[in-house]
């Protein structure tokens, strides 16, 4: 087997395929306590993170809006009200139990008018090309097993003009924070995933697949070599976050 044939699963090397499988069993396995452990897990903090990507979105009255990785619909919820009647939002995911909770969530809300639920590979968006206005994927880019691949099929359904954001973990830049975020990393969560979720493996995971995915640079460079333009990131909280964004013109 070639290094072309496996990739990361966490810190382990797996054929590709299986990372597939195994990153949908992972999330399979969260999606009924998804909201709940975002909040533990970041102390809330997640919201802050969020509310700042809507806030740079800057979604307008009838645009067309992708949220990819979408799951339970933080994003989509408050897109699909910016945009209002003349808009649509789609809430895109690969895990049909992420989809679900989402499409449950949204519809709860009374959400109905402008959105559309889709269970899509984000390697091979099922949407023709210069397709959205925008384009949001939050803490879902680290579990994709092609990045480069997303990347340019997120730059193919763009519209000329459209804006990608991408909200994602990322590596501490305020010293001496990196020591206390692996301590609190490797040993807080798997134990708060085994005590509310009965799931300690997949938070290991969680935890793992962050410290694997690219750093703030690195992740600007490969969204330039997909043919994104004026990209640049703003780190949060030091850096453990970083949103990203760049352009199609």
């Amino acid at each position: 087997m070639t290094d072309d044939d496996t990739t990361h699963f966490g810190f382990s090397k797996v054929p590709r395929e299986e990372k597939v499988r195994r990153v949908g069993e992972v999330f399979h396995s969260v999606a009924g306590k998804y909201d709940v452990m975002n909040d533990l897990m970041s102390l809330g903090i997640h919201r802050l993170w969020k509310r700042y990507t809507i806030e740079m979105a800057a979604v307008r009255s009838g645009q067309r809006v992708l949220d990819l990785a979408g799951g339970t619909g933080d994003l989509a919820s408050r897109f699909s009200r910016l945009a209002g009647p003349k808009g649509e939002v789609v809430l895109c995911d690969i895990n049909a139990s992420m989809l679900n909770a989402g499409r449950d969530r949204l519809a709860d809300e009374g959400l109905v008018e402008n959105l559309r639920y889709v269970q899509g590979n984000a390697e091979r968006l099922p949407f023709p090309d210069a397709h959205f206005d925008l384009i949001t994927i939050a803490f879902g880019l680290r579990n994709v097993t092609d990045k480069d691949a997303a990347l340019a099929s997120m730059y193919r359904v763009l519209k000329p003009g459209g804006k990608l954001l991408v909200l994602e973990f990322s590596h501490p830049v305020v010293p001496g924070l990196g020591p206390f975020y692996d301590l609190y990393s490797f040993k807080a969560l798997p134990l708060m995933g085994r005590l509310v979720a009965n799931d300690a493996e997949s938070y290991r995971y969680l935890a793992e697949s962050i410290r694997m995915h690219p750093d703030q640079d690195t992740l600007r460079g490969m969204m330039e070599s997909a043919g994104f333009e004026h990209c640049d990131y703003f780190n949060l909280t030091g850096g453990i976050v970083a949103l990203h964004r760049g352009y199609r013109f």
